[in-house]
């Protein structure tokens, strides 16, 4: 039971405690170290007294001690005796109320970590490993970077951090717009990192998607004029009502052509279209209206033969304009592929082959264009690469299908 409730506390609520204590302590590092404390203390009390009422609240209650702890033992104490100060008054305010209620940081974490004085890759990236929860490993592999360069941008970003004296807090509308692109991507990002599985054998991580779009709707509530907000909501909702037919028991992954339509959740689906409506209805059109508007394409499509993929083709060169990425000429030879321009999109992958060879998705892409082409030896050696780039068993079985299915 112990080990049960430990792991759902970190697998839900790690990004909403440790956005608390960064509150608390005014420090990524010690933030960090403090709950892991607390989750050790976890496993030796609760074994031995049970689970307390409020475990969320336990752990950050001994979270803010234990932080408390290191800066007494630490050589900086003199320098920090008023935050200590505080963060005493705090605890002993939190016992008093039993800790029943945690303040949901986590807007302010990520406004924080995507301050301009960070590089845009740094403030994804931070937020991503604070907010998320997501490894190092994880993170590098959605930048499609080593672990080593990872880690080390990780670390330098929140030395930046404490160094600049960033305050921790959600900024005044005035000063959101040098934030708010990078706030949105991290959202994204954390959305699809629950989204893709990662690695693992989870087909879908629901509760990194489903505080995605929390935090997304949070960020609605408070700038309800900014279409880009509303679009990164229907984007994700868009994706959302589909994920009853996305995976198979047994057989894993399932395509989007492939997927039974009618498990598609059809009031999430509604109400993604309804919101890409109000975000294009406001005449400022950004990237997430473009991958949004992709989407809707594919859901209100009758079946996947009647997808109007020359208006994606359309849709992927305006995207180009705002995030000119491999990732985005790839999926457009994807869509040019389906348009029948087979020439244009072997073509356009081929000269992507250097800078997308350790990406999982480009190997899946390739083994597509082959078979339409009718390249059996091309397919084969592209689904080889891809099934060993795989961090899914989920998205492994997928592949092997496919393999299977074409040999």
């Amino acid at each position: 039971m112990v080990a049960a409730e430990v792991s759902r506390l970190l697998r839900q609520d790690r990004g909403q405690l440790l956005a608390a204590l960064i509150r608390a302590v005014g420090d990524f590092d010690l933030a960090e170290e403090a709950l892991s404390d607390a989750v050790e203390a976890a496993w030796v009390h609760w074994a031995r007294s049970g689970v307390p009422r409020s475990p969320k609240g336990w752990l950050l209650q001994v979270g803010r001690r234990r932080a408390i702890d290191r800066l007494r033992r630490g050589q900086r104490f003199r320098a920090r005796v008023p935050e200590l100060t505080i963060m005493l008054e705090e605890d002993e305010a939190a016992r008093a109320d039993d800790a029943a209620d945690i303040p949901d940081e986590r807007l302010k974490l990520i406004f924080t970590c995507c301050h301009p004085a960070l590089d845009r890759k740094s403030q994804v990236a931070l937020t991503l490993r604070t907010v998320a929860g997501l490894s190092t490993r994880e993170i590098a592999r959605a930048f499609l970077d080593t672990d080593t360069a990872m880690g080390q941008r990780l670390s330098r970003a929140k030395t930046k951090i404490g160094a600049a004296g960033i305050p921790y807090a959600v900024p005044d509308r005035t000063e959101w717009h040098p934030r708010l692109q990078s706030v949105l991507t991290v959202i994204y990002l954390i959305f699809n990192e629950g989204w893709t599985a990662g690695a693992g054998d989870a087909p879908i991580r629901d509760t990194l998607c489903c505080e995605a779009i929390f935090l997304a709707r949070l960020l609605g509530q408070l700038a309800s004029e900014e279409p880009e907000i509303e679009a990164l909501l229907a984007l994700m909702l868009l994706s959302w009502g589909r994920r009853s037919a996305r995976h198979r028991p047994g057989a894993g992954l399932v395509g989007l052509d492939e997927q039974d339509r009618r498990l598609w959740n059809r009031d999430v689906l509604e109400e993604g279209l309804s919101v890409l409506d109000a975000a294009v209805a406001r005449g400022a059109p950004g990237p997430f209206q473009c991958q949004a508007a992709i989407q809707a394409l594919h859901v209100q499509a009758d079946g996947p033969e009647a997808t109007d993929w020359q208006q994606i083709v359309l849709l992927y060169d305006r995207l180009l304009r705002f995030q000119p990425t491999d990732v985005v000429r790839l999926n457009r030879a994807v869509a040019l592929a389906e348009t029948g321009a087979l020439a244009l999109a072997s073509a356009e992958i081929k000269s992507l082959a250097v800078a997308l060879e350790d990406y999982q998705p480009y190997h899946a892409a390739r083994a597509e264009v082959f078979r339409q082409i009718g390249d059996a030896k091309g397919v084969a050696l592209a689904l080889e690469r891809a099934i060993e780039l795989s961090q899914s068993e989920d998205e492994r079985r997928w592949l092997e299908a496919r393999r299977r299915a074409l040999f």
